[in-house]
């Protein structure tokens, strides 16, 4: 009798939420690598995770390469905690893009719905402070040439 009240009380428990805070940099490789910059926001119970996410991808007209921002929000499935000082996480989620290109006759820009996946690791540095490790595959809808971005990042993640 004893086993199944102690279970019942652990499961009905909360648990603590944890929220962590990223600012990164990287790289958005399609059609041409430019630099990405944002941040993320976010809160984990324990093996389920959600979060917000800005990125801005500057354009480079050289290569035909438009700026791109978007606006995520996203759930993760993560490990409970860290393993070898490293909690490894899958992502899915969606929200809205604006792309820009400049032209001669002026900026030319589209705004939309973009869903993504991908994942990554967070590794502890020191105390609450953990190196994060980003790779994202976005679905861009509407006119865009260049329906599927890949990108890349690494930032500084601050757990509390």
């Amino acid at each position: 009798m004893l086993l199944p009240s102690v279970l019942a009380l652990t499961l009905l428990t909360p648990s603590t939420a944890l929220a962590d805070v990223t600012a990164f940099l990287g790289v958005t490789a399609t059609p041409a690598s430019r630099v990405t910059r944002g941040f993320a926001g976010g809160i984990g119970l324990l093996v389920v995770g959600f979060e917000f996410e800005y990125a801005d991808t500057v354009e480079d007209q050289a290569k035909d390469a438009p700026a791109l921002k978007t606006y995520m929000i996203n759930g993760l499935a993560q490990t409970p905690f860290p393993i070898a000082g490293m909690q490894l996480y899958a992502t899915a989620g969606g929200g809205l893009y604006r792309r820009s290109v400049t032209q001669p006759s002026g900026v030319l820009s589209e705004s939309n719905l973009a869903m993504n996946v991908g994942g990554g690791v967070k590794m502890s540095l020191v105390g609450p402070l953990r190196l994060r490790l980003d790779y994202r595959i976005i679905n861009l809808r509407g006119e865009s040439r260049h329906a599927r971005v890949q990108r890349f990042y690494a930032g500084v993640n601050l757990k509390f």
